[in-house]
């Protein structure tokens, strides 16, 4: 079965790396929530602490079949500076495994040239930090092994969106009915 991981970071959005947890979980996939911070314990930009299920020292990316980051400030500059991170985002890129940011996070993919000459969005200004890609302004863009999506609005889409990359799109749709998703 497919496994994702979703890197946390002090300073995320909690909507949307949570939002993304809660339907991955929901469509029954795996995904582990990894702490970047040295400690289980998260504090989301808003405040809001909640605990990782792995330290990312203790992590093998190797496992993992998809990489998430949600965005937030500072969320999305610690993810940035955190070399295991970085690394394993470029690894999965390379390898065609799924890369799925949202917010400001796609700036991390733009910044290490992922989305060049691909179609990728983000929360807007970011754009700016992802020259060389094709900028869109829809809510999720797919491109590839790409996901990216605009922000905390988005959440719902952008989690829907990687279980449909991960299973098929009827499940995706099935997710969307069962919470009573109105697209």
């Amino acid at each position: 079965m497919s496994k994702i991981a979703i890197c946390m970071a002090d300073g995320c959005e909690e909507i949307e790396g949570l939002t993304v947890v809660d339907l991955v979980r929901r469509a029954k996939l795996n995904i582990d929530m990894i702490s970047i911070n040295g400690t289980d314990m998260v504090k989301g930009s808003h405040g809001i602490e909640f605990k990782c299920d792995k330290l990312i020292e203790d992590v093998d990316f190797g496992d993992y079949q998809g990489i998430v980051l949600p965005g937030g400030i500072p969320g999305t500059p610690n993810l940035e500076s955190n070399d295991c991170v970085t690394e394993a985002v470029k690894k999965f890129a390379e390898e065609g495994k799924m890369v799925a940011a949202i917010c400001a996070a796609p700036s991390i993919l733009g910044h290490l040239g992922i989305v060049n000459g691909k179609k990728a969005t983000s929360y807007p200004g970011f754009d700016q930090e992802m020259s060389g890609c094709k900028y869109k302004t829809d809510s999720v863009v797919k491109d590839g092994n790409i996901i990216t999506s605009r922000g905390m609005g988005t959440a719902i889409d952008f989690g829907l969106a990687i279980i449909e990359y991960m299973t098929e799109k009827e499940t995706s749709d099935t997710m969307s009915k069962n919470i009573i998703y109105k697209k």
